[in-house]
């Protein structure tokens, strides 16, 4: 695999990994959470505190997918890549009511489906590339 495919697969990744951001601290966190809208709102409704943990980990994979964009296409990159990826696809699994209780099924399997998809094309290039090496 060429250094610029490697290149291209952390891109895509970034723009994936901002937009699914994106779409969630805006549609779900910040709607739900500030003005009682969207998904869920329903799921927040009087105790808006608790949606801290979604605004972080929606704002925190915001500043990842930035990463990513930007990143050298290194092995440490694709294995932070799989890492990322395995951590939310993980979450998403073990927590599969949260799409049912706001209404997001199809949010769920889109996101789900990708985030493993990315760690298969990331595994990929992790194989596919050399040692990082220090200078």
């Amino acid at each position: 695999m060429t250094i610029s495919t490697r290149k291209l697969i952390l891109q895509i990744n970034g723009i994936l990994l901002i937009f699914a951001a994106t779409t969630g601290l805006f549609i779900l966190d910040i709607l739900g959470i500030f003005f009682g809208k969207g998904p869920a709102s329903r799921l927040l409704e009087g105790q808006e505190y608790i949606g801290i943990g979604s605004l972080e980990s929606h704002g925190l994979a915001l500043i990842l997918g930035i990463l990513l964009f930007h990143a050298e296409p290194t092995r440490s990159w694709h294995i932070t890549a799989v890492a990322i990826h395995i951590l939310l696809g993980t979450s998403n699994l073990l927590l599969w009511q949260i799409f049912v209780v706001v209404n997001s099924l199809p949010i769920g399997y889109i996101t789900t489906i990708l985030h493993w998809a990315l760690v298969l094309i990331q595994l990929i290039a992790v194989f596919q590339s050399e040692k990082d090496v220090s200078s």
